[in-house]
């Protein structure tokens, strides 16, 4: 693979040179004021939204739910068709059933046109408005580690989607800033909810009392049809508007897959192991069926070993092909027996030698919403709430999965995150160049092992 490529991998940055750098972010975060207070039940908490697609429309939807004095007053977006259209969506969104008052969506909503931002910069905007108390970033992924500084940097709680980074220099941001918003006393959410699920909290509390003994084995499965739609190319439009428009084909903005969906997998990898993190991993992937020029550069397919430091590994599966064997889950092995995981709905402990399970576990909660009524719920009894560097770990876990399929090289945890690789660049007008370009076939270079 050629040493430009965004898959390329640099000799590790001496550890220490982190730690010192770290040390740095942390003195400068106490030159910040730390008087960010607990909000009164009586204060009007104003919500901004920045990034209005689909996941940022429910996520928006969940915090005007999760408090019963909060109010959306700006939204911001790349495209103004799209922030209309979430608009509209919430607006109508009908009577908030657990809402003591009988509010609905609207009753909730403050969004003059003034505050209806839109560009590649409308999040800076945002982050001047001294009223805004929290920000949700549902931005494509490449771009959060920049809007998730830029917030804690302005005195702002936050909600941001997972991934939190698609690149180690991106993971380092988020965790300086993490360090920050603690000198703020700044609450973060991360939207890998499976943290919040009645069911896994259930089935993490058996396995970390030694249900099925020492864990030996860990398989995560993210396996399913294909994901992504197309959108076509405009009359007029730049290269970096293209792109963006199609984000989750392109690793600078999406990180590819298995670091766009298959970070909650990685999540919970790290929860069962107690937020132990791997020595190393390596793996492989390609493009099977996702191998046109509209497809942009991502796989479609990754297989990946994980090797921790007490001799357990963690295999993990990640497709999107369709019309082959799909399952989203996870299936945990130890000494006295096996948990079969559905990420979703279920779960099975089965002990070896036994017939019946002894013990199964339904889903009870919808976990999307319980992430915000936590989230919301600290910043009004000034709990201590930081999901960043959690978020940042899960997202590093996956980047060095699809560096290793990338490369065909083994790599490390000290090497992913140390790494000066950045694929991500700060653009903020369309007119700015794109990362990278299409050859004169309209194609994409994709990474290829060797």
């Amino acid at each position: 693979m050629k040493s430009d490529s965004p898959t390329s991998s640099d000799p590790a940055l001496p550890r220490r040179s982190f730690i010192a750098r770290a040390g740095v972010a942390a003195l400068a975060a106490g030159a910040f004021p730390n008087g960010v207070r607990a909000a009164d039940a009586g204060d009007e908490l104003k919500i901004a939204l920045i990034g209005c697609g689909g996941r940022g429309t429910g996520a928006a939807s969940q915090a005007l739910q999760a408090d019963d004095n909060v109010k959306l007053w700006a939204m911001a977006d790349t495209e103004p068709d799209q922030l209309e259209r979430s608009y509209e969506t919430l607006h109508k969104g009908g009577k908030i059933s657990q809402s003591p008052k009988g509010a609905t969506f609207a009753d909730k909503m403050e969004v003059p046109s003034e505050r209806r931002l839109v560009g590649l910069d409308a999040f800076d905007r945002v982050m001047q408005m001294d009223e805004i108390d929290v920000v949700i970033l549902t931005t494509p992924p490449g771009f959060r580690p920049i809007h998730f500084e830029a917030a804690v940097r302005a005195g702002k709680h936050v909600f941001m989607e997972k991934p939190v980074a698609v690149d180690g220099p991106g993971v380092r941001q988020v965790i300086a800033a993490a360090v920050e918003a603690k000198q703020k006393n700044l609450k973060v959410g991360v939207g890998l909810n499976r943290r919040h699920s009645p069911m896994h909290n259930e089935l993490m509390t058996k396995l970390h009392d030694g249900v099925i003994g020492d864990i030996r084995t860990i398989r995560q499965y993210n396996c399913r049809g294909l994901v992504g739609k197309n959108h076509t190319r405009l009359p007029d439009e730049t290269e970096l508007q293209y792109q963006v428009r199609n984000w989750y084909y392109f690793t600078w903005l999406s990180g590819d897959f298995i670091v766009e969906q298959s970070v909650h997998d990685y999540d919970v990898t790290r929860w069962i192991k107690n937020d132990m993190n791997p020595v190393s991993c390596q793996g492989q992937g390609g493009r099977l069926v996702r191998n046109s020029s509209d497809k942009g550069q991502i796989y479609d397919h990754f297989n990946v070993e994980y090797d921790y430091a007490d001799g357990s590994k963690a295999i993990t599966q990640h497709r999107q092909i369709a019309k082959c064997w799909n399952f989203f889950g996870s299936e945990i092995d130890g000494d006295l027996g096996r948990v079969t995981l559905a990420a979703k709905s279920r779960a099975e402990i089965k002990l070896w030698g036994e017939d019946r399970p002894a013990h199964r576990a339904m889903e009870s909660g919808n976990s999307y919403q319980l992430e915000h009524d936590e989230l919301f719920k600290a910043i009004r009894e000034d709990l201590p709430f930081n999901e960043a560097e959690r978020g940042a770990y899960a997202s590093l876990m996956a980047i060095m999965g699809r560096d290793a399929a990338y490369t065909g090289k083994q790599v490390s945890w000290e090497d992913a995150l140390n790494s000066q690789v950045s694929l991500v660049k700060d653009v903020r007008d369309w007119s700015d160049e794109a990362p990278i370009q299409p050859d004169k076939a309209g194609r994409y270079e994709v990474a290829k092992p060797g």
